[in-house]
């Protein structure tokens, strides 16, 4: 039964659009293997359409007054939250994540991003400098055609935190969802519409790197903002930098989380769950290498375990249900062969490590033990419900070790002792931080990496300097002089 079949698999231009001449594009629910819809990868005419239709629609976009663009963008936010539950039930079909996390997380966070920047768009303006008898301003303008490249792991969030700051900032977009979620950001287009969106300023279109290739080397586009791994954003970035496109590149992690003796333990339990087990494992800043004291590593240990059991692991379409299935079969396999090399490379499974016996993408959560720094499971990221804990006894070769990856997205530290904590944040190499809390990623604040984890800051003001530039205009109020 296709229970999530769209109208169609693309919307161009203020309407869906099929064509059926692509490849075929199953789409499978996670908790029982099921099809619940079949679309078609977008062929050179929907990319052609798709881009002539953002082309076309950015001058007179950007000709509005961006509190005009800013009330579209708050009443698409005011129609997501009606829908909550029907956008949270398609997320979790197309996902597989549990509808418990769906509904607070996902439709949710995509209404905050829109509401937040469409209230920002009173505010983007330029300056004003004096030079004397002459003066100059500065004028914010738009990039142009942005494309978003999205991750299938928060789909309907991802697209928003792209789509929200190019459109009020006056760019149109190209959004391609991953491959393997391709559902909930044709429901964004369909909504922004609704909220008025002129045709072409928000496309949706399906496919994979293939189509993702086509639009980052299209001439006519000025932006593209990718969330996805490490190593497709360097093969992205690169293709972008060809033209000297604008970027911005969220990529993936291997972040640090460590634990102080000193820490409230139920807190530190709590987060080392939420950085390892929402959404499956399956969040790029995800604390992965957790770092106990040795002093309290039995302690968390056994209390780590005791609040895993607790964990109710079933249909993600059941609101009682905490822990889902993996987003794919293929995904599922990975994860399963990086816990065979934990296993192999003499880590300590503590609880989980299998593929659970029943239908659907499922992997119990997965604790190892005695991790040391050179093990595969605390260098590569496995995204997945793996959780790597290590042992350490002074802040400063823990701070040592925190840092020797080649990625930086995230870190975090638990500790009653705040100067120890900000003094240990300070020194990790990331580009969010916590201190006693994990993961939580408000529109109001900046999210990104560094090193190999991207360039480039989504949400809050930051979002604004990515899907804009600054035009410099020199007013000469007095006569020009020249030496012949």
């Amino acid at each position: 039964m296709m229970q999530a079949q769209p109208k169609a698999s693309h919307f161009v231009n203020g309407a869906y659009l099929e064509d059926t001449e692509g490849t075929a594009l199953p789409v499978i629910f996670p908790g029982t293997g099921d099809t619940i819809a079949k679309l078609h990868e977008a062929t050179p005419a929907v990319i052609e359409a798709a881009l002539a239709a953002a082309k076309a629609a950015q001058g007179p976009w950007a000709a509005l007054m961006p509190v005009e663009r800013g009330r579209i963008l708050r009443r698409a936010a005011d129609i997501i939250r009606d829908r909550n539950r029907a956008l949270s039930e398609l997320e979790t079909l197309d996902t597989g994540k549990p509808i418990s996390e769906t509904l607070v997380a996902d439709a949710t966070s995509a209404a905050d991003a829109l509401e937040y920047f469409g209230g920002l768009a009173g505010t983007l303006t330029g300056e004003h400098v004096p030079l004397g008898a002459d003066w100059a301003y500065t004028m914010r303008i738009p990039l142009g055609v942005c494309v978003g490249l999205g991750a299938w792991n928060y789909p309907t969030q991802v697209a928003a935190w792209k789509a929200a700051p190019a459109l009020v900032c006056g760019n149109t977009m190209v959004f391609k969802p991953s491959e393997q979620t391709p559902l909930s950001a044709l429901k964004l287009a369909e909504i922004l519409i609704e909220a008025g969106a002129p045709p072409g300023v928000f496309n949706v279109i399906q496919g994979a790197g293939i189509v993702g290739r086509a639009l980052v080397e299209d001439a006519r586009v000025a932006k593209v903002s990718l969330t996805g791994s490490a190593e497709t954003g360097k093969k992205v970035y690169a293709g972008a930098a060809a033209q000297m496109k604008h970027v911005t590149m969220e990529l993936g992690g291997k972040s640090p989380l460590i634990i102080f003796d000193d820490a409230d333990l139920e807190s530190a339990v709590s987060a080392a769950i939420n950085a390892n087990f929402f959404a499956t494992g399956q969040v790029c800043s995800n604390g992965t290498r957790v770092f106990v004291h040795r002093g309290i590593k039995d302690a968390f240990l056994a209390r780590l375990t005791a609040r895993l059991a607790r964990a109710i692991i079933g249909d993600p379409r059941e609101e009682a249900t905490t822990f889902g299935p993996m987003v794919s079969e293929e995904q599922l396999v990975i994860v399963l062969r990086y816990i065979e090399i934990g296993k192999a490379e003499g880590a300590r499974l503590i609880t989980g490590g299998a593929r659970l016996d029943r239908p659907g993408a499922f992997v119990a959560p997965t604790v190892f033990a005695d991790v040391t720094d050179e093990m595969t499971i605390a260098r590569e990221e496995i995204f997945g419900p793996v959780m790597s804990v290590l042992d350490f006894e002074t802040e400063e070769k823990v701070i040592t070790r925190a840092n020797a990856t080649d990625l930086g997205l995230s870190g975090a530290v638990f500790t009653r002792d705040l100067a120890r904590g900000h003094r240990v944040v300070h020194a990790i190499e990331a580009g969010s931080v916590w201190i006693n809390q994990y993961n939580l990623t408000p529109v109001e604040v900046p999210f990104g990496g560094v090193k190999g984890s991207g360039v480039g800051r989504e949400n809050s003001r930051a979002a604004i300097e990515a899907y804009s530039q600054l035009k410099t205009v020199y007013v000469g109020m007095t006569p020009v002089e020249a030496a012949y």
